[in-house]
């Protein structure tokens, strides 16, 4: 199914980075051919740090002003962005309890096709906004690494998949399969020490299904040398430029990947590139 309905969540402070990286994902619906709706939601827990005094409804009224124009100034980038780009588009602002934000946003997602986050790096409540995505909104996320988003590019001619032989990492493939039928070069790849014949049968499998999308991919499995499989991806993806991963989230439980690290907190914590995860 084609890619044709995107949802941008619109949250945080406009910093440089954040703003660029709203023109970013903007730029990535135009070359999907997209709809895309921005969600803006003013909240405390977004706001800058600040000093209110409890009997000071002047500082009060400061404060929540300063938020409503970090709001607007996020939802002007997105409406410039999507007028330069010359796409559909929609905006939408609201103001919800900061423990509602991520199930909010997750609600909403649900009535798309696709998911972009911009992620910064190591920020727990934007891990805490993707774990909620993954988990309830039943759509693919695809992720934005704010800090180098000067770097990326909008179209993905050079894309990795992050093949595991899981149920997740298979619908990742699905989900991903127009942005794979558009890719120049497309890599099958497996992080293991030994490549033994299970592993090379799980990979070959998938390139033959992928030939039959139209997708001519090649498989490879890449040694992890001692290293965890995050960083074994990211270090792949820097030295082969690539431009997305696509990946299944959560191989393990949450809670084990939370306590113990996993591939998925890892590159939630600091996407080496465009990554797009199902779970």
């Amino acid at each position: 199914m084609p890619i044709k309905d995107v949802f941008l969540p619109l949250i945080g402070q406009p910093r440089s980075s954040t703003l660029a990286t709203i023109e970013k994902c903007v730029a990535v619906a135009a070359d999907l051919g997209a709809r895309i709706t921005g969600l803006a939601l003013e909240d405390d827990a977004f706001a800058r740090p600040k000093v209110v005094f409890p009997d000071d409804p002047e500082a009060a009224e400061f404060s929540a002003a300063r938020e409503a124009d970090d709001m607007q100034q996020l939802l002007d980038t997105f409406s410039t962005a999507t007028s330069r780009a010359g796409i559909r588009a929609q905006s939408r602002s609201g103001r919800v309890p900061a423990d509602q934000i991520a199930q909010t946003l997750a609600e909403h997602a649900r009535f798309s096709d696709l998911t972009m986050v911009p992620v910064k790096p190591h920020d727990s409540r934007t891990e805490n906004i993707v774990d909620t995505l993954l988990f309830e909104s039943g759509r693919p996320l695809l992720l934005c690494p704010e800090q180098h988003v000067e770097a990326l590019r909008p179209e993905f001619e050079n894309v990795v998949i992050a093949w595991d032989h899981s149920a997740r990492a298979a619908r990742a493939v699905g989900d991903a399969l127009p942005i794979l039928q558009a890719a120049a070069v497309v890599r099958v790849i497996t992080v293991a020490d030994d490549k033994d014949e299970a592993v090379t049968q799980s990979g070959t499998s998938l390139v033959h299904h992928l030939r039959e999308h139209g997708v001519y991919a090649s498989f490879e499995t890449v040694k992890g040398g001692g290293s965890s499989i995050g960083k074994v991806l990211g270090s792949f993806a820097q030295s082969h430029a690539v431009d997305a991963i696509v990946m299944g989230a959560y191989h393990h439980s949450r809670l084990n990947e939370i306590v113990w690290g996993g591939v998925t907190k890892t590159i939630i914590g600091q996407p080496p590139c465009w990554v797009m995860m199902s779970h």
